[in-house]
């Protein structure tokens, strides 16, 4: 019953899995451990979206914009370094080679824990059967991991563009003297940073008036403020209401407050998001029912409205992040084998992995104030930590704590490297719905960049 992009079944205690994204190898992985028989059917690559043209990709990809970057400013360190330079080709090889061998990482992990694996699209015939190509297979659960695909939206003219989606953008060997990107959303604002760092003259245009919908409005506001000063130029509360093609490059026009106007760039990206991948596996013969935005409705246990139907990852449409499909099939998987679990939203970290990263997790000011939840926010700067001044010459950041009336800790945002790697600690401490006194008596190493939390309570 844990599998990811489509669901196959097959004889007794056989889950069945559609899609191999994080949720799909996750829930077969977990089933198999558990000693199911499970069979997983997926249409494209093992390790989904996240593995093959996401996540993995685009940090791998960054990290390379940001060896430059520190490279090119190391005279800040007293570290002289007299030529720097890039290999786009090998830095496209290098992202090529780590998905690769994560890919053959799942595939092992998958095959040790006796996991069916079958390739093809997966069709539902009902909650026990899935054909796939000209087999039919049986399975008493069922878990659907689809995943999300790129949402082009219908903008005059777009047809007739030769714009990219992330995954041109990621095998590019070739960089753009000019970028647009529409949308400023986490995939615009990554890949505006990776060739922005690389010299291109990026331009991001944003429909809402803040980049980076649904993180710290502040802190988001400073990381755009610092990508300004690096010569990214933003146009936000901007509509686009035009795309069309010329010699010099792609023609964005769009509309806002000032009025009409256009962006001419060698290169287009279109960023604006995605969407669940709902229909091609006959989803539609489940009868699930339905949230009012028109996802999967599931319960805490992640099974729909037919029982031994499960839903992980974007088609329930709450994240479209590859942690919380995770969590998703675990749950699932779990309540399969009639172990006491169930899933908890509170504290799910989102994570920005420009330089510097922005990250956080819990609520924000905004569904605070949403919601009429009476908080305070403490914030801090990164200055405060040892460790951040020692290893952030010339750079500042902000850490704001958001604590309820009983000073439990509502939210964490913070804006500085490496914001990713210690957001988890503020996760931990909002999940365990600890008090700021409580937090602050766990002992933190020191000099970490962690220690910040500590001091801002």
């Amino acid at each position: 019953m844990k599998y990811q992009v489509i669901i196959i079944g097959g004889g007794s205690h056989q889950p069945a899995v559609l899609g191999t994204g994080p949720a799909g190898y996750t829930a077969a992985e977990a089933a198999g451990k558990g000693g199911l028989s499970v069979l997983l059917i997926e249409k494209n690559s093992l390790g989904g979206v996240c593995l093959n043209e996401g996540c993995i990709p685009t940090k791998t990809l960054l990290y390379s914009a940001k060896t430059y970057d520190s490279a090119k400013h190391a005279s800040k360190y007293a570290v002289n370094i007299p030529e720097v330079s890039f290999d786009l080709p090998k830095i496209i090889a290098r992202k090529s080679k780590v998905v690769r061998k994560l890919v053959l990482g799942v595939k092992a992990k998958l095959t040790a824990n006796n996991v069916t694996i079958v390739s093809g699209e997966a069709q539902i015939i009902d909650k026990n059967t899935v054909r796939c190509g000209e087999e039919t297979y049986e399975g008493e659960n069922l878990i659907l991991c689809t995943g999300s695909e790129t949402f082009i939206p219908p903008i005059p003219g777009v047809d007739a563009v030769n714009y990219w989606t992330h995954r041109d953008a990621l095998d590019s060997k070739e960089l753009p003297a000019s970028l647009a990107i529409v949308g400023g959303g986490v995939i615009g604002m990554e890949f505006a940073s990776f060739f922005n760092s690389l010299g291109v003259q990026v331009t991001v245009v944003e429909m809402m008036d803040e980049i980076l919908g649904g993180m710290d409005k502040e802190l988001s506001a400073l990381l755009r403020a610092e990508y300004t000063k690096r010569g990214i130029k933003f146009l936000l509360s901007t509509k686009v209401v035009g795309l069309s093609q010329t010699e010099e490059g792609a023609v964005v026009s769009y509309e806002n407050a000032e009025g009409n106007g256009s962006v001419i760039a060698e290169k287009l990206l279109m960023s604006v998001g995605r969407r669940p991948v709902a229909k091609g596996f006959g989803l539609e013969n489940l009868n699930l029912e339905k949230t009012e935005r028109g996802a999967v409705k599931v319960d805490e246990k992640m099974q729909t409205s037919v029982p031994g139907v499960y839903v992980c990852g974007d088609l329930t449409g709450f994240s479209l992040l590859a942690h919380t499909a995770v969590r998703e099939a675990e749950v699932a998987v779990h309540s399969i084998l009639g172990k006491e679990d169930t899933m908890s939203y509170r504290a799910i970290p989102g994570v920005v992995y420009t330089n510097p990263e922005i990250a956080g997790v819990g609520e924000t000011e905004e569904s605070l104030q949403k919601r009429g939840v009476a908080y305070r926010a403490v914030k801090f700067p990164m200055a405060y930590s040892g460790r951040f001044v020692a290893e952030n010459e010339g750079v500042n950041g902000v850490c704001k704590l958001l604590l309820g009336s009983d000073d439990t800790v509502l939210g964490a945002h913070v804006l500085g490297n490496p914001a990713s790697e210690i957001i988890t600690l503020a996760g931990m401490a909002i999940e365990l719905k600890l008090t700021a006194d409580e937090w602050k008596k766990i002992v933190f190493p020191h000099p970490t960049v962690g220690e910040i939390f500590k001091e801002a309570l």
